[in-house]
């Protein structure tokens, strides 16, 4: 799981290269898939359900499985997430990051911040004997106490063999409930928030879900394994594992 996280990793500071204006989200998405294929790893999400691509590339309005297209062009001022899963011999890595393209607005910057905020003051509570309540409370809280919302039809999951096992993680709930966490178990919590309200829409295509009333969203989302007295993120880049670690 340690390799396949530093893939992922890898993904993102490749792609990082790419985020800026006049670039497709097809072009985005390609060069994770070169990544992802030419570090002897497999892009599970490709074809899951008949998912055309290694990624989701969503931007702005669409909070998640953004279908990457040349016909999706990325402008100055958005904000982009890129989710990407690599399996490294049978086992996955999950995480997203919020890119901004050229200059943003402080709308924008400060949900992005809000965001990553909610994700650390959830996962710092974990490490064995807490409940998994604990941290979707402290997510909610962050998220709700700034204004804005979590997604409500969507959750974090656990993650190992498989890109989605259990349990559900939702970004809102009580702290004292919930599955109480054990060394050795592997979660991808993400928080995924809207700047407006929480309602969400699906595409016709079946997978892009965006905000009902248009308004910005940002997703991000580490794989986080529970150690003896706490946590690891295994899909940090270098860079952040400096900020974070």
């Amino acid at each position: 799981m340690k390799k396949a996280g530093e893939v992922v990793a890898k993904v993102f500071d490749e792609c990082s290269k790419l985020m800026k204006p006049g670039v497709s989200t097809y072009e985005i998405n390609a060069k994770a898939e070169e990544v992802i294929t030419s570090c002897g790893c497999t892009g599970p999400c490709k074809g899951y359900y008949e998912y055309p691509a290694m990624t989701c590339v969503s931007v702005n309005d669409t909070l998640i499985h953004g279908i990457p297209s040349t016909k999706i062009i990325l402008r100055e001022g958005d904000l982009v997430s890129l989710d990407v899963v690599a399996n490294y011999q049978g086992y996955c890595a999950d995480a997203t990051r919020t890119f901004k393209i050229g200059i943003t607005g402080e709308r924008a910057n400060r949900l992005l911040d809000v965001c990553k905020q909610a994700f650390f003051n959830g996962v710092s509570l974990i490490k064995p004997g807490i409940h998994l309540g604990d941290v979707q409370e402290a997510i909610q809280k962050t998220v709700e106490s700034n204004g804005y919302n979590v997604a409500r039809q969507f959750t974090g999951h656990g993650i190992g063999k498989s890109m989605h096992e259990d349990p559900s993680i939702p970004n809102y709930g009580k702290s004292g409930t919930g599955p109480i966490l054990t060394k050795g178990m592997a979660l991808a919590i993400e928080p995924m928030i809207l700047e407006g309200k929480k309602d969400t829409r699906i595409l016709g295509d079946g997978w892009t879900v965006k905000s009902r009333d248009g308004k910005l969203t940002c997703h991000y989302e580490n794989t986080v394994v529970v150690t003896d007295d706490g946590y690891e993120i295994i899909t940090l880049t270098e860079e952040e594992k400096k900020l974070y670690v």
